[in-house]
C-alpha cells in the first residue's frame, strides 16, 4: 500500500530467495521523516542495499527482506496534530501488520531480525515490549513477534541520555535535520513539545532493557557530523547510540546520521560488517528460535497477568503516547 505521496505504508516484501524456502524475516524500520525504501538507498547511485543483488542478497540466502513504512513526519510531534499517531500506536500497528503478513506467508514461527534506523529503533523497542505483554491465549498471534525475534541492529538510535536535557538535545538535532532548511532554528513551542517527548523516549528504553537478554543486539553509531544548518554535529552521540551492555556488539560507521544506512559500495568495510552480522544471525537463528519456542509455553495465568499489567501501564503512563510523526512538516517560523 502507498500513501497519497507515493510512500510505502505498512509491510512490503522487497526480496525473497528463489532457489529455496525463506527461513527468516529481516524487517527494516526507518526513522523520523524517513521512507521505507529511500532511507536505505544511496543518494549517489540509487542502490538500495536491502535488495540489490550485489549487496544483501549476495550474502543472505535464506531470508525474506521486508520494509515497513509508516507516517513518520514531524508535524504531530509538535502537538499541532494531537489526533495523529504516536509511538505506541505505531508499535501496535507494526506488530499487527507483521503478524498478519507472516500468517499469510506461512512464516509465523520463523525467526525475525530487525534493522532500525534512528527513532525507528524506538518504535521497534516499544513494539517488542508490547508484543511481549500480549501473551494471553487470545493474543498469542501478537506475542509470536517477540518470541520469534532473534536479533536487532540499531543504527543511530538514541537509547539514552546522561540526563533528560541531553536526550532533549538529541531530539532537537533530529528535528533540525528534518525541518526545511529555511527554518534555521527550532521555535519555543517546539522545544516545549520535545521536552515532554524526551521523558517518553527514556520510558520506552526503561521498559525494553529487561527484555534485551532475549535478543542478539548490535549497536552502530555515526562517525561523521551532520550539517544541522547552523552548525555541524553528531545527531546521536556514541554514548547514546551504542550504550555499553554485556553481550552486545558496538561499532562505528564512517558516515553521518542519514548516510550510515545508505551503502553505495558492497566492498566497503561498513557494509561488509553489517552483512557479516546478518549472515551470522541468519545462520544461528532458525535452531535457536525452534528451541526457544519449544521451551517457552507460558501458562494462561501468567499470560493474563502480563496482559493486565500492560493495560495498567498504558493507562497509568500517558507519556507512552508520544506524538509522532503526519505526512508533511508544517511551516514553523522562527520568532523575530
Amino acid at each position: 500500500m502507498r500513501s497519497a505521496e507515493g510512500k510505502i505504508c505498512g509491510i512490503k516484501e522487497v526480496y525473497r530467495p528463489t532457489d529455496r524456502e525463506a527461513e527468516i524475516d529481516i524487517v527494516a524500520v526507518h526513522g523520523l521523516n524517513g521512507d521505507a525504501l529511500q532511507t536505505w538507498t544511496s543518494r549517489k547511485n540509487g542502490i538500495c542495499w536491502l535488495y540489490d543483488q550485489n549487496f544483501l542478497p549476495r550474502y543472505i540466502k535464506n531470508a525474506r527482506i521486508l520494509v515497513w513504512g509508516y507516517n513518520s513526519s514531524f508535524a504531530s510531534l509538535t502537538g499541532v496534530d494531537p489526533s495523529g499517531n504516536r509511538i505506541h500506536h505505531h508499535a501496535q500497528t507494526l506488530i499487527a501488520q507483521l503478524s498478519a503478513d507472516r500468517k499469510l506467508e506461512n512464516m509465523t514461527e520463523k525467526p525475525i531480525i530487525f534493522l532500525c534506523h534512528s527513532l525507528g529503533g524506538l518504535v521497534v523497542k516499544r513494539a517488542l515490549s508490547y508484543s511481549h505483554s500480549r501473551s494471553s491465549d487470545k493474543m498469542a498471534h501478537l506475542h509470536t513477534i517477540f518470541a520469534c525475534t532473534y536479533g536487532i541492529l540499531f543504527f543511530g538510535t538514541p537509547h539514552r541520555g546522561s540526563s533528560k536535557a541531553s536526550l532533549l538535545l538529541t531530539l532537537q538535532k533530529l528535528t533540525s535535520v528534518t525541518l526545511p532548511r529555511r527554518f534555521g532554528r527550532v521555535e519555543r513551542g517546539l522545544v516545549k513539545a520535545l521536552e515532554e517527548e524526551s521523558e517518553t523516549l527514556q520510558n520506552i528504553t526503561d521498559y525494553f532493557t529487561p527484555l534485551m537478554k532475549d535478543f542478539h543486539i548490535h549497536f552502530f553509531w555515526e562517525q561523521q557530523k551532520t550539517d544541522l544548518k547552523y552548525t555541524k554535529d553528531y545527531v546521536v552521540e556514541q554514548e547514546s547510540a551504542a550504550p555499553v551492555f554485556d553481550d552486545t556488539d558496538r561499532s562505528g560507521i564512517p558516515a553521518d546520521h542519514s548516510g550510515m544506512v545508505k551503502f553505495e559500495d558492497s566492498a566497503s568495510s561498513s557494509f561488509r560488517l553489517v552483512a557479516a552480522t546478518l549472515d551470522r544471525y541468519c545462520t544461528e537463528a532458525p535452531e535457536a528460535i525452534r528451541k526457544r519456542r519449544g521451551n517457552s509455553k507460558p501458562t494462561l495465568a501468567s499470560n493474563e497477568q502480563g496482559g493486565a499489567s500492560e493495560t495498567l501501564k498504558e493507562t497509568a503512563s500517558p507519556s507512552l503516547y508520544m506524538p509522532c510523526l503526519s505526512s508533511e512538516p508544517p511551516e514553523y517560523h522562527a520568532n523575530p
